[in-house]
């Protein structure tokens, strides 16, 4: 399947090589995430586990902003007037949406610039790397309107991210966490100014596109898999995994490269 002529109707999407670029849209909101986004935001992403010509993805900021969260006028009212099976259909296509994020075979990178709430920073939270600028204030201000800080998967992931106690302040709080506490705190794998942040994420992006994207793969799958297991339990699978992976053709590929004193050439299978 073929993804580099897709044409989303919710949000920005273009390819440079084998990295495809998202970015939400209405910068003058702060990039807000709609029902329609959601959906089709958590399509695409069931998608590129078919996508042969997509290595890794990208998902950026626009106009200075990554994504306010939910919108105010499209989703916080009309959730409203919903009876409890249209909350619960709600709720579920959000974590969908994380769901199929971590699902997918290809790295997703997050470059967050400015604001980071609500969705959009469980959105960034869900990524495997989260590049960010000086500027970049995540929020996960759940309780700030009046929900649990349970949403999308928070009170999973976020502690595994950045500790128990730090999600825990957070979540109940629903302050925002400073650029330099989400390095610090290992939220943010590195900061960079805001003028290079895209630049430095698509680099990166085609870094890892360049490499072996099996192997890419089979390791989120196990940093996935591993999370319900025991250690022996995960002994086992990585023991599994490795010997697939030593039938590819990249491992080979490394293997003559060395012996030849050169560098590698991928070529994911």
């Amino acid at each position: 399947m073929k993804m580099k002529n897709f044409k989303p109707a919710h949000f920005n999407w273009r390819v440079e090589g084998t990295v495809a670029v998202i970015a939400l849209k209405r910068p003058e909101r702060k990039n807000p995430i709609t029902f329609e986004s959601y959906a089709e935001l958590r399509d695409t992403f069931r998608q590129l586990a078919d996508a042969d010509d997509i290595n890794t993805v990208v998902f950026g900021s626009n106009g200075g902003n990554f994504c306010s969260g939910g919108d105010v006028h499209d989703i916080i009212g009309p959730l409203l007037d919903r009876d409890m099976k249209g909350l619960l259909a709600f709720t579920r296509m959000t974590g969908d949406l994380v769901k199929a994020m971590r699902a997918c075979p290809q790295p997703v990178i997050a470059a967050v610039d400015g604001v980071c709430a609500g969705a959009g920073a469980m959105i960034a939270l869900f990524s495997d790397i989260r590049i960010g600028t000086p500027l970049a204030k995540t929020a996960f201000l759940f309780t700030r309107v009046g929900l649990a800080g349970c949403d999308m998967g928070a009170c999973a992931m976020l502690p595994r991210v950045i500790g128990q106690g730090r999600a825990v302040e957070l979540l109940f709080s629903g302050r925002k966490m400073s650029a330099e506490e989400g390095e610090r705190w290992g939220f943010f794998n590195k900061l960079v100014a805001a003028d290079k942040l895209e630049a430095e994420a698509i680099a990166f992006a085609k870094q890892l596109s360049e490499g072996p994207t099996f192997a890419h793969m089979m390791t989120k799958t196990m940093l996935a898999q591993e999370w319900s297991m025991s250690l022996d339990q995960a002994i086992e699978a990585e023991a599994q995994a490795q010997a697939i992976c030593m039938q590819t053709n990249d491992f080979k590929r490394a293997y003559d490269a060395f012996v030849a004193k050169s560098r590698p050439k991928f070529g994911g299978d």
